[in-house]
């Protein structure tokens, strides 16, 4: 055993994974230059004093764009960040991967500027990301919506059938293409083969926001990547879950895709910045190159053993629940939804942060959401159910959950106006009572996990009121725009 340990480091030793803009970058440090071109810090030698200390002479050193030091270009990618998406392809199982600089809203905002136009119909379902809103107000395309099942006892969308995506596609032959979340934030994963099947059928591309699943593809053990399954092209939230810095993502083309790359990398180039940055594309590289690793293979399957061994303490502790494949539906293992009786979620999260110093991913008036990340220890996690299991058996009082909790209505949108002209027509400011039966003009939304509460051109209704309790105003189409 102990000589099968050795072999197994020596082999982690000696292995190597190109990362080609992480080499670059190693290389323009080793060689300085002097610098007569931006960023105008010149190499950290013009910031904030207290700045540089907090984060490093070499991070600021290395902060540049592309054009210099060797490093290639984004737009039309070359040299190491052509040579790095093209790994990025190959290891996520792309005929075509981008690199994104701000987040995949940039990926969204791309596939609707190249793949749909105005007036055409996209179905899209109701629990989609606020870029994907965004996207179709820029290509001004047309929303059909798709509701998701129903998990009412935890107030959250599910997975999407795949006979109502066909049923849509039967009776509206001028749908021209589909365009779904999956998983949900919460985990929870439809069937994207069966849906791709769907849209091959009808003869429609089939997107799929894939932000929350970048891990998919490197462990067996998690569901199946929608590019193994048919979509036309998927986004992955690398910043996410992937370890690449904050708002970095990739988007791909599939290698059997009825999409072309050439109008996505035209969009991306009117979104992107003219100088990215070499520190965000360097993590990009980075994370796929880790989950590529020996190592990081080994953190994956840790952080998949850590979830497994939370979620089976938390079927221990009484008055806890949680989301699970079990209940008839498949999830990610990753990501733990959790309510403990007696306590909405907002108060849990403010109890685990205020007296147990722990942070969760996010908490709705139901429950909390944790997630199982690569960084995290066993320790950890054992800290965490710990926690738990001494919030659950001790009495918290809690006035919001006693007096006002409810389970949030998920409503199905009653769209009077396009998104494009209710974002553009003529608008006005009024408090939120006042703007039941009035047409929205904007995207409300809360991030995380950016699902739209109201979307532009949708009535508002007394239903809408339980989630707006942070906003005393709305904006709303002018009358004389309806009149």
């Amino acid at each position: 055993m102990e000589k099968n340990t050795k072999k197994q480091i020596q082999k982690e030793t000696n292995e190597k994974i190109k990362a080609p803009i992480v080499e670059a970058l190693q290389t323009a440090y080793e060689n300085p230059t002097y610098q007569f071109h931006i960023p105008g810090h010149t190499k950290g030698k013009a910031i904030f004093k207290d700045f540089k200390t907090l984060i490093g002479s070499k991070v600021l050193n290395i902060d540049t764009t592309d054009e210099f030091d060797n490093l290639g270009t984004l737009h039309p990618a070359t040299g190491p960040i052509k040579e790095a998406q093209e790994l990025a392809a190959e290891a996520f199982g792309a005929k075509k991967t981008f690199f994104l600089l701000n987040g995949s809203t940039a990926g969204n905002l791309a596939v609707a500027m190249a793949y749909t136009k105005k007036g055409q119909k996209v179905i899209v379902n109701r629990n989609c990301h606020r870029s994907i809103l965004t996207g179709l107000i820029i290509s001004g395309a047309e929303p059909v919506w798709v509701c998701p099942n129903r998990i009412d006892d935890w107030s959250i969308w599910g997975n999407i059938e795949a006979s109502k995506i066909e049923e849509m596609l039967k009776k509206d032959k001028d749908i021209s293409l589909v365009w779904i979340t999956n998983p949900t934030y919460e985990g929870v994963v439809s069937d994207i083969k069966s849906i791709s099947a769907v849209c091959k059928k009808y003869g429609v591309p089939l997107i799929v926001d894939e932000a929350h699943g970048c891990l998919w593809n490197f462990n067996k053990h998690l569901p199946e990547t929608a590019l193994k399954l048919g979509a036309d092209a998927v986004v992955h939230s690398l910043h996410k879950t992937g370890g690449s810095m904050s708002q970095t993502s990739m988007l791909h083309i599939s290698k059997d895709s009825c999409l072309d790359e050439v109008s996505v990398e035209k969009a991306l180039k009117l979104l992107h910045s003219t100088s990215p940055s070499l520190l965000l594309l360097a993590s990009l590289d980075a994370a796929r190159a880790n989950l590529q690793s020996q190592a990081g293979k080994k953190l994956l399957q840790s952080a998949i053993n850590n979830a497994k061994y939370l979620r089976k303490r938390l079927d221990n502790i009484p008055n806890l629940h949680q989301i699970k494949a079990d209940f008839g539906y498949k999830t990610d293992v990753t990501k733990v939804f959790i309510k403990i009786d007696g306590l909405s979620g907002k108060r849990l999260e403010s109890i685990l942060e205020i007296d147990f110093k722990i942070e969760v991913e996010s908490a709705s008036d139901i429950g909390v959401l944790i997630l199982c990340n690569l960084g995290n220890k066993r320790s950890d996690f054992v800290y965490l159910a710990d926690a738990l299991e001494k919030i659950a058996s001790t009495h918290y009082h809690d006035v919001y959950y006693l007096e006002k909790r409810k389970h949030m209505p998920m409503l199905e949108p009653q769209i009077k106006m396009s998104l494009r002209d209710a974002f553009y027509a003529d608008k006005e400011r009024i408090k939120k009572e006042d703007a039941v039966g009035r047409i929205s003009a904007e995207v409300v939304a809360e991030c995380p996990p950016g699902i739209s509460i109201l979307l532009p051109g949708e009535l508002i209704t007394k239903e809408h009121l339980p989630y707006l309790n942070d906003y005393e105003t709305l904006e709303v189409v002018s009358k004389k725009e309806i009149a």
